[in-house]
């Protein structure tokens, strides 16, 4: 039901923009969270955006690279990579928890989340 697509391969301090798009999910009821796998590792939280857009959070080693937003009446929600670096490389995936207009207590906890795209591979080269 969640598409996330917009990932490459790009060069040490270029930019993307993944986008998470819903299929049978009114998105613009659900928070929802950019997650990131790279090889070897576990998912962790890259960010959030509340229902409204009013809330973001971004983890420590995204802030002020990255940044979210969503158009509800496109049904979809952004991810702006800028400045990217090599350790940005992963598998980017976008979520959203089971119930509408909340926003997850531990917001980078995957096990607060129940729809889950499919992930699109972005990859910096150095």
């Amino acid at each position: 039901q969640l598409q996330a697509s917009g990932g490459g391969l790009v060069q040490a301090g270029g930019s993307l923009r993944l986008s998470c798009a819903a299929s049978g999910l009114a998105l613009g009821y659900y928070a929802i969270g950019w997650f990131r796998q790279a090889p070897g590792k576990e998912r962790g939280g890259v960010s959030l955006i509340s229902s409204s857009g009013r809330t973001t959070i971004y983890a420590d080693s995204v802030k002020g690279r990255f940044t979210i937003s969503r158009s509800n009446s496109k049904n979809t929600v952004y991810l702006q990579l800028n400045s990217l670096k090599p350790e940005d490389t992963a598998v980017y995936y976008c979520a959203a928890p089971g119930e509408r207009l909340w926003i997850p207590n531990i917001w980078a906890d995957v096990d607060e989340y129940h729809y889950w795209g499919q992930g699109t591979l972005v990859t910096v080269s150095s």
